[in-house]
């Protein structure tokens, strides 16, 4: 889990599942590091939107995030409702684990809405390493090229990249920035694999991420 460039560097994860949650410009990681993902409503451009019957299955979570960070998701909807469902959630799910970042909670009620199993695990651990270090992100998170694959009514998987570039580590205590170059580690290719559970909502169940990947490369 390389997500920030020095402050989690140690930050163990599952050695199967890995998250790359609040991102950095450069990282110290190697280029296929694991890692993970990010994410409210606040600054994507181009999003998809659940559909109807999505929407009205579940409560989703209210995900309220600090107004210096903000994400792009360059992924426009597929006009496949199942497809579009499986973005829109994980949109959702980027943003719930920036949101427990920021209030400082491993236990935070809205990524667990998105997560479950090993990953829900993974997180948990990505985010107390930021609990520890008493930090969160900053700035600007962007995804694109989204790839999304329902093999049947409930199941699914997504792969995607990240653009860590203008993201970075703040200290809460001091309000510092750890700003970092961008460099080729900066860029983030993830797979993640979901299920759609009893309330219609699409959840994580494994993630996996590679650093540095040369898809992602611009």
């Amino acid at each position: 889990m390389n997500r920030r460039p020095r402050l989690l560097a140690t930050a163990a994860l599952g050695a199967a599942t890995a998250l790359v949650l609040t991102g950095c410009g450069g990282g110290d990681g190697d280029s296929a590091d694991n890692d993970k993902i990010a994410g409210a409503d606040t600054g994507g451009e181009t999003s998809a939107s659940p559909s109807a019957s999505a929407t009205d299955a579940a409560e989703r979570p209210k995900i309220e995030l600090p107004s210096d960070l903000t994400y792009t998701f360059d992924w426009p909807k597929t006009g496949d409702e199942d497809k579009d469902a499986v973005l829109s959630d994980s949109e959702q799910s980027i943003k719930a684990v920036d949101l427990a970042i920021a209030n400082q909670d491993a236990l935070d009620k809205a990524y667990l809405f998105y997560y479950e199993g090993e990953a829900a695990a993974s997180t948990q651990k990505f985010i107390e390493a930021y609990v520890e270090a008493k930090a969160r992100a900053t700035g600007t998170y962007r995804y694109y090229d989204a790839v999304v694959n329902v093999s049947d009514p409930d199941s699914a998987s997504l792969v995607y990249c990240e653009d860590q570039g203008k993201a970075y580590d703040m200290y809460l205590e001091t309000k510092k920035v750890d700003k970092t170059d961008v460099t080729k580690n900066s860029y983030v290719l993830y797979n993640t694999q979901l299920h759609k559970n009893d309330e219609g909502v699409w959840v994580i169940e494994k993630l996996l991420s590679q650093r540095g990947s040369a898809k992602c490369q611009p």
